[in-house]
């Protein structure tokens, strides 16, 4: 049987993460807080709560969770939280004599709080569509949701970047089924929003630990599949 798209509940997704969006990044509502970390981390809430109440509402089942399909969540959180925290603040150390480890960490939540929405709701939902439709939706979506409506250059390379990351975090989504996973993913254009001779590294690093990581993961499930 094929499956349905509910309408109703990607509208009342997105207009929760639309509002959300606007008020924390439009407004003053934020600015009595001191932390910039935690205002960094307040203005990607929108898809989290817009993600939870459409689970609530319409019955919906998630199909990401935190740990995924590991066997343990020590692993998920190693590989792709507790690392690149690591290894991004002790380069920063060495460069810079600081231990930006907040601040790495603030990317990360914030990375999850929207990939709880976007991969682990909206991605889910459009599956009843063509790949490519999914990905080119998903991705129209998420640009839109960002409240940038100035169309540059800068703005169209930007929309490029997320349809690309549509494709690859799906991919991810699918082969980990973690949202630890995914929001790590995520965090690579935020913590690299610029890039030069000291983030090119760190970024490579980690690109390459962690496709080397999915695809022994993958080798190890097609293995145990045909024992």
């Amino acid at each position: 049987m094929k499956r349905k798209i509910n309408f109703g509940a990607i509208v009342t997704y997105y207009i929760i993460a639309i509002v959300c969006r606007y008020f924390t990044n439009k407004t003053e509502l934020l600015s009595s807080f001191e932390s910039p970390y935690l205002k960094s981390i307040l203005t990607g809430v929108g898809p989290a709560i817009g993600a939870t109440a459409v689970f609530l509402i319409f019955n919906i089942k998630p199909v990401l969770s935190l740990k995924g399909n590991y066997k343990n969540m020590l692993i998920p959180i190693t590989l792709y939280w507790v690392f690149p925290i690591a290894l991004i603040s002790m380069v920063s150390y060495v460069t810079l004599g600081k231990i930006p480890y907040l601040a790495v960490s603030s990317v990360l939540i914030y990375g999850l709080l929207e990939e709880i929405g976007w991969r682990g709701f909206l991605y889910q939902e459009f599956k009843a569509l063509k790949p490519l439709y999914n990905i080119l939706l998903l991705s129209v979506l998420w640009f839109l949701w960002h409240l940038n409506f100035d169309f540059t250059p800068i703005q169209i390379s930007f929309f490029v970047i997320l349809v690309l990351g549509s494709w690859g975090i799906g991919k991810v989504a699918d082969s980990t089924g973690s949202l630890i996973a995914v929001s790590a993913f995520h965090s690579l254009n935020n913590f690299f929003p610029n890039m030069n001779t000291k983030s090119g590294p760190i970024l490579g690093i980690l690109l390459a630990v962690w496709a080397v990581s999915l695809l022994i993961r993958k080798r190890m499930r097609i293995k145990a599949a045909n024992c």
